[in-house]
């Protein structure tokens, strides 16, 4: 087995063990595969393992290896900033959309997804930390964004992406958690069909799985340490 297979089923196995610790429901958390700057080869050999939910950043590049990957019934999530210009490609090729956080952005995704497609899979990015340097919306915004994609009809709102600020200690990384959280528990409360907290990376598992995430987003442990020189 390659190394790579052996840290898929080694990450695998280290979110049910979280999840059986913080009290979670048995394959609650999925698991979405960060595969920015990897080559097509890489992603293959982590879906012969049965990861099937890769999440890019980069339009060009993601469309590339959906092509060299064609062959395979993948599920692609975009999860990089959304410019005007990407959208087309965005609505056309991906499942998710997982980094919406303006209604501009909503509607143009709306109006270019293709009629052969079933309706966009979305998440509204929340920048639940308020930091200067990350996209996203507010919290006190998140409610009127919702409002405004729940009525657009080739979207289907999904829940949040959350991107908090990095902590030193884990109790202050759980309590950003613990506020998306509840952002997300009023939106399940005032929408239909609101079932996914895209939440936690490779530092910071533990604390988002026990906060009640339902998808946790993994590159560098799974894939290695990406070179900068190349990316």
């Amino acid at each position: 087995m390659t190394e790579i297979k052996k840290r898929f089923h080694a990450i695998k196995d280290n979110i049910r063990l979280i999840e059986q610790e913080s009290g979670r429901t048995p394959g609650s958390v999925t698991l979405l595969a960060v595969s920015k700057t990897w080559p097509a080869e890489k992603l293959r050999l982590v879906a012969e393992e049965g990861q099937q939910c890769f999440g890019e950043n980069y339009l060009q590049e993601a469309l590339e290896k959906m092509d060299a990957l064609a062959d395979l019934d993948l599920e692609w999530h975009f999860i990089g900033p959304i410019q005007s210009n990407k959208t087309r490609d965005i609505a056309a090729r991906f499942d998710w959309a997982q980094s919406v956080d303006r209604l501009k952005i909503a509607r143009r995704l709306n109006q270019q997804r293709p009629d052969s497609l079933p309706p966009l899979n979305v998440c509204i990015q929340v920048n639940i930390d308020e930091e200067d340097t990350k996209s996203g919306v507010t919290a006190d915004k998140v409610l009127p964004l919702a409002e405004a994609i729940s009525e657009l009809d080739r979207l289907t709102l999904r829940g949040l992406m959350v991107i908090p600020a990095r902590h030193s200690e884990e109790l202050a990384q759980r309590d950003s958690f613990k506020r998306a959280q509840d952002l997300f528990n009023s939106l399940q409360q005032r929408f239909k069909g609101i079932d996914t907290l895209s939440m936690g990376m490779t530092g910071d598992l533990n604390a988002a799985i026990a906060e009640g995430s339902t998808m946790v987003r993994i590159g560098t442990a799974l894939f290695g340490q990406r070179d900068t020189r190349q990316a």
